[in-house]
């Protein structure tokens, strides 16, 4: 199913994102999500069988969130699984604040029109997505599939696709499984290879819908590495003209080392729980207190501990990646702060080091922290890429 910003929305109401107590600055809302759009809020709500989306009205339009049904699964062990209506609800929230971030952002400064739409995988899954089309007056010289970090979501890299967009660049952003307007359990991600899966169909859907334009990835943190598994696929490497990786999820140390060992089976018996001791101490991942305020402040974005599952599929695709590092082919770009305590600098030398690509280039950048485009420095981040992928199409 496609539902784009032309459809209908539901959106939810009654529910508050607890939040992590961080200090209100003009602009933020920290403790709920804000409506500011004229529409009539109402619940979600359905059985397991069966899924209603109520239409409403709005003064400009009638809008419909769809929550795709619930694959029921039975494990062995502690339950550690929400009620499948809660998750439903809290996926209802997240998609109708997605949604709202692009409806009132929709023409903000002139540069470019965002919209969104929803992509139903090939296991039935719902993940949101949404796009940034230069205007008229721009030329479209080629395409950037933006994938987000674990723990985030599309919307945070708003300022970014639009300076893409001024160069010349339609993106598209995806919010994988589990991540920002897409379904499933917030920040549990049952298997990696899923996102991997998806974004071989969204690039497929992206390239066909844009014929004789070259398509590059751009991935960030976790991102880069679902990109990088992806690339594994000849067919989907010959799709791609390049890729752009930033702090990539190659070299991920877990917090105590004994998490390893039992990852396995914590992620078998207990994989929605969040474990605290797998956490790592809360650490910076920008020298820019704003941009911290406005990450950790922001609902769609997950604050809590690492579930189970999600950890363990990061620990294996990490050591997927560093086995198969040579069977790296396709040209990149990849960008990495030496004082990044998230993912390891070192494993990013590593892919360069190791990678079959012809055309490869490594930015270390002394001193900066793991969210690059969100450092004071981000103009210089921004200014790398653009001038790495402005060299690669007409």
């Amino acid at each position: 199913m496609i539902c784009s910003s032309g459809g209908t929305i539901v959106i939810p109401t009654g529910n508050l994102f607890p939040r992590l107590a961080v200090k209100k600055s003009p602009g933020f809302y920290v403790n709920r999500i804000q409506n500011h759009l004229p529409i009539s809020v109402i619940a979600i709500r359905r059985s397991s069988m069966s899924v209603d989306a109520i239409p409403i009205s709005s003064k400009s339009s009638l809008r419909n969130v769809w929550v795709s049904p619930r694959k029921r699964s039975i494990a062995c062990g502690v339950s550690s699984s929400p009620p499948p209506t809660l998750v439903d609800e809290e996926v209802a929230v997240r998609r109708a604040l997605a949604m709202r971030r692009v409806l009132e952002d929709n023409g903000g400064d002139g540069s470019s029109v965002r919209d969104f739409s929803l992509f139903t995988t090939k296991r039935g899954d719902t993940l949101f997505t949404q796009s940034w089309t230069p205007v008229a007056s721009v030329k479209n010289r080629g395409l950037v599939v933006l994938l987000h970090g674990l723990n985030e979501h599309s919307s945070r890299y708003n300022d970014f696709s639009k300076q893409l967009n001024v160069n010349g660049f339609k993106v598209y952003g995806l919010d994988w499984i589990g991540h920002g307007g897409s379904d499933g359990l917030h920040a549990y991600v049952p298997s990696l290879d899923y996102a991997v899966a998806d974004l071989n169909s969204f690039l497929e859907k992206v390239i066909a819908e844009n014929p004789g334009l070259p398509c590059f990835c751009i991935g960030h943190s976790t991102g880069g590495a679902i990109i990088l598994k992806a690339m594994l696929d000849p067919k989907v490497e010959a799709r791609v003209s390049g890729i752009v990786l930033t702090s990539p999820a190659v070299g991920v140390q877990p917090s105590h080392q004994f998490f390893r060992v039992l990852a396995p089976v914590l992620a078998v018996l207990i994989p929605r729980y969040p474990l605290s001791a797998a956490k790592k101490k809360i650490m910076p991942v920008s020298r820019d207190p704003q941009a911290l305020v406005a990450k950790y402040s922001d609902p769609l974005v997950y604050t809590g501990s690492i579930r189970a599952r999600t950890g363990y599929e990061i620990l294996r695709l990490g050591s997927h990646l560093l086995q198969n590092l040579n069977r790296i082919k396709v040209p990149f770009l990849v960008l990495h702060g030496t004082a990044d305590t998230v993912t390891d600098p070192k494993g990013t030398q590593r892919l360069y080091d190791e990678a079959s690509s012809s055309d490869k280039s490594i930015e270390l950048f002394d001193g900066l922290l793991h969210d690059l485009l969100f450092e004071p420095e981000r103009e210089i981040i921004a200014g790398v890429i653009l001038d790495w992928l402005n060299r690669r199409v007409q």
